[in-house]
């Protein structure tokens, strides 16, 4: 299955000036910086300028597109209990 990144979304990336992963959180996919949720080896790499999108082999299953609302909300990323543990490095 062919996966459609939206231009928004390039940009997102190429601003903030570091690598994202689309990761599965308790509220669906989610875009997070690699800095919170690491890239495995299992991943579809995708680059973004000097940057590189990371998909998670179990997402990638599933969607088709990824838009600026997966951007992961930087408020409520760690009341996931899947990411909870990383609020202490972040």
């Amino acid at each position: 299955m062919e996966i459609t990144i939206d231009d928004d979304v390039k940009e997102f990336i190429i601003s903030e000036g570091i690598d994202y992963r689309l990761s599965t959180t308790c509220s669906g996919p989610a875009l997070v910086p690699t800095l919170i949720k690491p890239s495995k080896d299992t991943d579809l790499k995708i680059p973004i300028g000097e940057f590189t999108l990371y998909i998670s082999d179990v997402q990638r299953k599933f969607i088709s597109r990824i838009s600026m609302d997966m951007v992961y909300d930087p408020e409520k990323i760690f009341s996931c209990a899947a990411l909870s543990s990383l609020r202490d490095i972040y």
